[in-house]
């Protein structure tokens, strides 16, 4: 519990201080409208699968992915997955890593914050910066889909699996 409770306020800091900094940045891309009641709020992680053509799913953070997504009431976001298990460096010093404890540290986790708004059963995000760089400045519309307090939406090219033809499929359950 500990784990989550410092997690919470470590990610409320961030967003605080990210979300200002980013809509000064972008203020054309960023929503000037509040989202709706439902969608403002703490996420947690449930499911970030690639499912591929045949029907076959990966696990991309393996079995129980942590994450949460933090959206406040002007639909500013940011959003942490990272595998529950993740391999630590050997010499304790990030910038003295191996190329596999770098490759790990990058295929393990996935950040990035921005906007986000939705329409009818349509999201549209809108990401400022990401871990994966390819993403910084990325936008587009998906289908989501709600049922109680779980929201699952489409990625129609995950920054794994694409080229292979997989779609990301993703699940957050609303903690507040």
């Amino acid at each position: 519990m500990y784990r989550i409770a410092h997690f919470l306020v470590v990610g409320a800091l961030a967003l605080t201080f990210a979300a200002p900094v980013a809509h000064a940045d972008s203020a054309a891309t960023m929503p000037s409208a509040q989202v709706p009641t439902w969608l403002a709020g703490t996420w947690t992680l449930v499911s970030c699968d690639n499912v591929y053509p045949d029907g076959h799913r990966v696990e991309l953070y393996g079995h129980n992915p942590q994450g949460l997504w933090m959206i406040d009431a002007q639909g500013h976001y940011m959003m942490h997955i990272a595998r529950m298990q993740r391999m630590p460096f050997a010499s304790g010093d990030k910038s003295k890593g191996t190329a596999e404890e770098y490759r790990a540290a990058s295929l393990d986790s996935n950040s990035h914050f921005g906007s986000v708004s939705v329409q009818g059963d349509q999201m549209t995000t809108h990401i400022v910066q990401a871990s994966f760089p390819n993403w910084n400045g990325r936008g587009g519309s998906e289908h989501y889909t709600r049922n109680g307090n779980q929201l699952t939406y489409i990625v129609a090219k995950p920054s794994s699996g694409a080229a292979e033809g997989a779609h990301g499929e993703v699940t957050w359950q609303k903690l507040d």
